[in-house]
């Protein structure tokens, strides 16, 4: 069941496209901010509010990486793999990464405070390696930096 709030923002999302459909994503989002992921039934919660079928409002979650359809970490670790990362000490990061949290892309770590996510491209190839953690990006990132990183978040 949607909220009141979920509601509102919802329908300012549809209300600022020509075809309701077109706030698919923006409603996910939305609907993801309040919940953290986004369930089978909430997505179905959300189609029937947009009147739009599940199945399309599905193949928009599946084909959009920066929504949930499963449960994540309080914080998600997007590392940056283009190829100006990789050339500049990718995968360095990732094992580090992964073995400090003991897990591995698409996983989260059992006290559920970290969920580690590749991404193509963060935009900002003149200060790789890069990641991000939530909305923080990190330029130039050693190995020796990534305990004081991950430090930062509870």
């Amino acid at each position: 069941m949607l909220t009141t709030k979920e509601k509102v923002e919802i329908e300012k999302a549809m209300s600022a496209v020509p075809v309701r459909k077109a706030a698919g994503i923006e409603a996910l989002k939305i609907v993801q901010g309040q919940r953290g992921w986004i369930s089978d039934e909430t997505l179905c919660d959300v189609a029937e509010y947009m009147d739009v079928s599940p199945e399309e409002l599905d193949s928009v979650a599946t084909f959009y990486n920066l929504l949930f359809r499963k449960p994540v970490g309080r914080h998600i670790i997007l590392v940056c793999d283009s190829i100006s990362c990789w050339v500049m000490g990718y995968e360095g990061i990732v094992t580090a990464l992964q073995e400090k949290l003991k897990i591995t892309f698409g996983e989260t770590t059992p006290d559920l405070r970290f969920t580690i996510l590749p991404n193509c491209c963060l935009g900002c190839c003149d200060a790789a390696p890069a990641f991000m953690i939530d909305n923080e990006l990190f330029r130039n990132v050693t190995v020796d930096q990534l305990d004081d990183i991950l430090n930062r978040y509870e």
